[in-house]
């Protein structure tokens, strides 16, 4: 059996993150993976708000575009412009970031086991089983970042009987026949049938795109009415779909238990998932640090009790901002086309998108619910028990 201080079911850019921290604190680390190819295949829109140059190295090699603002677009079309001076989010090679991150940790000393699929996991005891049924290794410390279907927390729940609902995402890669795009500029359109999801456009060059949405549907029905859109919007013209992509996005739940004896979770196995967008890579980058650190102080001192911290941290840190989202999520849930339009009108007829554009975040959505609460705005734009449910957001 090999014996490890670490490992890390699943070499996702959360994981390998968590991975290279242990690694550089002086720790045996070893990265367990399912598939054969690191980030292959995409899941992800691939739109990370300007923090993630704060919390990971990010080559400009990997950056495909800079994104300075967004379009909003109601049901018909009524559209919102925001934006600021600077960057705001990067547009990445998300594949090639996934595995920039994988070998930054392997340079960092853990090692990494691709093709390694695992079958159980005793979280008592510390080992882990592979799927040939032969090959079996030990850690003091199990990580389980092994995404949305994660056997790690399957383990965990069972005991403390809390599990994570699930939305699905759909994308395609499309490339259009004229030049449509101005790539500084992602577009977001809402409607009541994919609220609280919506669909995204993010441009790669001015004829290619990104083009995907997540909401309470299934695949099929996701492609036909990315599909839809597209043959609707007579501002595209011919086109062409050159990939198609599928995802799982987990939902929120405060209530989920992180960590269990030797094991907790990390990224997507813990739901740790902005519930007004769906991304949560940048939260995961910094739960990867605070991971890091107390487990490295927990191997340090032989109190494997302590990896607790971990979870009280995160929710110290997250747990007020994640359930502002999920309250407004919940509220977009009861918006008609016809309350989306409206607010459209209203918000841009009362300059909204200076403010919007002042004190929007993509990362934290709290200091610009604050200020329209504080400047009324909202409640001048929204009919009466709208405005009450808003208000509720903070009681």
């Amino acid at each position: 059996m090999i014996n490890y201080d670490v490992l890390v079911v699943g070499a996702g850019p959360v994981g390998t993150t968590f991975a290279r921290y242990m690694a550089l604190n002086g720790f045996k680390v070893g990265v367990l993976e399912k598939k054969k190819e690191i980030g292959v295949p995409l899941q992800c829109a691939g739109l990370l708000g300007k923090q993630l140059k704060k919390v990971n190295p990010l080559p400009d090699e990997l950056i495909i575009n800079q994104v300075y603002g967004a379009y909003l677009h109601s049901p018909s079309n009524h559209e919102l412009k925001v934006s600021k001076n600077e960057t705001q989010a990067y547009v990445l090679d998300r594949v090639g970031y996934d595995k920039f991150l994988a070998q930054l940790a392997v340079d960092a000393g853990a090692e990494l086991f691709l093709n390694h699929r695992v079958k159980d996991v005793d979280i008592k005891k510390g080992q882990v089983y592979m799927g040939n049924g032969k090959e079996e290794m030990s850690a003091k410390v199990i990580v389980g970042a092994d995404g949305y279907n994660s056997l790690i927390s399957e383990k965990i729940s069972n005991e403390s009987n809390q599990t994570s609902k699930q939305v699905q995402a759909a994308q395609f890669l499309v490339n259009f026949k004229k030049d449509l795009f101005n790539t500084n500029y992602v577009h977001l359109h809402v409607n009541a049938v994919l609220s609280p999801g919506f669909i995204w456009i993010i441009p790669l060059t001015e004829f290619t795109a990104r083009i995907g949405l997540f909401g309470n549907n299934d695949y099929h029905q996701l492609n036909n009415i990315l599909k839809d859109f597209l043959n609707h919007n007579t501002n595209y013209g011919e086109y062409s779909i050159l990939k198609k992509y599928y995802g799982i996005i987990p939902v929120y739940n405060s209530k989920k238990k992180l960590v269990n004896n030797k094991c907790f979770l990390l990224g997507d196995a813990a739901a740790q998932v902005k519930p007004t967008t769906g991304g949560g890579l940048i939260m995961g980058f910094k739960c990867a640090k605070i991971a890091a650190d107390i487990t490295s102080k927990a191997l340090d001192n032989d109190d494997m009790g302590s990896l607790t911290d971990y979870e009280s941290e995160y929710q110290n840190k997250f747990k007020k901002e994640l359930n502002m989202q999920l309250r407004v999520q919940n509220l977009f849930k009861t918006l008609s086309d016809n309350d989306l339009d409206y607010m459209f009108n209203k918000l841009k007829e009362k300059g909204a998108e200076k403010i919007i554009s002042e004190y929007g975040d993509m990362d934290s959505q709290s200091p610009l619910i604050k200020e329209l609460l504080k400047t009324d705005l909202l409640f001048t734009i929204l009919p009466k028990i709208l405005s009450r449910r808003i208000t509720s957001l903070w009681k």
